[in-house]
Parts: C-alpha cells; structure tokens; sequence
C-alpha cells in the first residue's frame, strides 16, 4: 500500500475512532488512562484529512493485531463502573453498582483524584502537609502535577518541590495515608452532593415541562404556602433565554411594550446568532437600525445587561399571564 507516511499504531487508534459513532467511540475513550486519551486526542487532531487508503489500512492492522485476541474479564467490573460513570455521573454510577455488583470494591479516591482537573484537585489538598502533596503529586502525569503546583500557596511550593526532589522510596503507610487523606477531603468537599437533590431550578423545569395547566394549578398553590420559594421557582420558570422560544407575532407582541434602549442593553449579553429571534419579529429597517444601535453602543456593564434582561422578562411575564403571548401549550392546556 502506497501511503504517503506509514500510519503507526496511535495514528492507526485514531482512525478507528472516527470510524465509530459518538456514543461507540466514548464508551471505549472511557476505557483509556488519562494519558493514553491525550496522546489519542493529538493524534486525531494532527491527522488531517483522512483519505480511504488511511482508513484500509488502520483496520487491515486492527484485524491482523486482534484476530487472536478476546477480550479479557480482568477488572470487568472497573471497566464498568467506568462507563456508568461516564454515561449517568459519579452519583449515579454508584448507586448503579452497588446493585449490579454490590460485594465490587469502590474506586480508590487515588483512581479519582485523576481524572480531576488542576482546578478542582488544588482546593481538595493545598491546606495539607507539604510531604502528603509531594508523594500525590507523584502519583499525577507531570503536566497535571505541574498545574497542581502552580496553584498552591507560593510558600508551600519550595518545600513541596524539595521533597519531591528528596522523595526517595514510598512507604506503603505513606500511600495509605495518603488515600485516608484523600478520602476525607473528598467527603468534605463533595460528600454532601448525592444528598443535594432538587430545588427551585428543577422545580421550575418540572412545570415548564408540565404545561401551563399544571402551572396554573400548582403555583398559586406555592405562592399560598411559601411566598418566598413562590418567587425563586417563578424566577427560574421564567428566563430571558425563554424568549427566544417566542414566535415572531409574539416576540412582536412583547417588543412594542419594550424601550429601545432596554432592548439594546439585553441584547448586548446575547450572541449574534441568537439576537435573529429578535430582529425576525421586526421590519428590515427596524432591524437594520437596532443592529446599528448594538454595535456602536460599545462596552456594556454587565449588571446592566442583566437588569435590562430582567426588565424585558417582567414585561413578558406579564403579557402571558394577560394572555397576549403564550410559550407554548401542552395537551392539557386543551378541552
């Protein structure tokens, strides 16, 4: 075969990723170890076009390297928890296995300390002992550990960097210290999250997804009981992103009740592609001249384009609950 540079076996991996599709091709990406799924992202990424002799030859390879081999049923249940963890979230994943295999033993907070990021790693170890962070900073690839350092405390990081240097042999109580400590800022800094569950936001998307009738039914209920959520479930029911479902007799509709100024702020938070709900609902010269308005306006604070923002969302606020716009209708909302 006349390729014009011979494909090695990462660049071979690569290719048949690609073949595959998204929901395949992250389910064996959750199988790799940090560092394999960098150098496979390199690889992927410096490939180019990839031409069909490219992808004859990577899977000509993949079958002269894998004719003989199966798949082994060593850490089965890791490779699992790995995919669960990807598809549904730690959480998840948790309660997941303990009922497909509750005798399987957890993953070390070792194993998940790497899959952190330096910015969520750092806060979980910087108040600890200098000696602890050096032997864990052994235990990251360089560049994660490097991140890490950087982050610390800029008195603590000589003394990290000189243990490191003088680290020599790991006991095996250091490493079990290490996971004890590991363990306990993992639980406090995350233990709480699998109990944190519901609040105003999911609340507020339950009876959006319900229909206006269950709205119509359950809020003043609410309001009745606990004014104060009332307003917190309202507050996220009811968002400037939610516009931009109007159509654009209603987005008309609310725009003639808004001051060009207001409307000018609010847009400023908003990216290009999503301002079209906004100019569809005008004349082309109406457009035009908003548009004019929003570029030469310059810098905007953005306390003022979330105040404007709110100010047109009261106003749509109350033109649905006078019944001049509607966000859509479910088929209860019918007789």
């Amino acid at each position: 075969m006349n390729l014009a540079f011979e494909l090695d076996e990462g660049d071979r991996a690569a290719v048949m990723v690609m073949l595959l599709e998204e929901e395949q091709a992250s389910k064996i990406l959750a199988e790799l170890e940090p560092e394999e799924l960098r150098v496979l992202g390199e690889k992927m990424c410096a490939l180019g076009e990839i031409r069909p002799e490219y992808i004859t030859h990577a899977i000509t390879g993949f079958v002269n390297a894998n004719d003989q081999i199966g798949i082994p049923a060593h850490n089965r249940v890791g490779q699992v928890r790995s995919l669960m963890t990807r598809a549904v979230g730690e959480v998840k994943a948790d309660s997941l296995m303990q009922r497909i295999a509750p005798d399987a033993p957890v993953a070390s907070p070792l194993e998940l300390v790497r899959w952190l990021t330096p910015q969520k790693l750092t806060p979980l170890i910087r108040d600890e002992h200098p000696q602890a962070i050096a032997v864990l900073l052994m235990q990251l690839d360089p560049e994660i550990a490097a991140e890490v350092l950087h982050g610390l405390p800029w008195k603590v990081q000589p003394e990290v960097v000189h243990r490191i240097a003088t680290l020599g042999p790991i006991a095996p109580d250091a490493l079990v210290m290490l996971e004890e400590m590991l363990a306990r800022r993992i639980s406090e800094t995350h233990g709480q999250a699998a109990l944190s569950m519901g609040g105003p936001r999911e609340a507020a998307d339950l009876i959006n997804n319900s229909g206006k009738a269950v709205e119509r039914r359950v809020m003043p209920e609410i309001t009745r009981a606990d004014k104060a959520l009332a307003k917190l479930i309202e507050a996220e029911m009811f968002k400037f992103e939610h516009l931009f479902a109007l159509d654009p007799q209603a987005m008309g509709t609310l725009l003639r009740d808004v001051e060009s100024e207001t409307l000018i702020d609010a847009l400023k938070g908003v990216v290009e592609e999503e301002r079209d709900v906004f100019f569809r609902a005008m004349s082309s010269r109406a457009a035009d001249g908003v548009k004019d308005e929003i570029a030469a306006r310059g810098r905007v604070k953005m306390a003022d384009v979330i105040e404007a923002q709110k100010q047109i969302v009261a106003v749509a606020r109350r033109l649905a609950a006078d019944g001049a716009i509607s966000f859509g209708q479910s088929d209860d909302d019918y007789v």
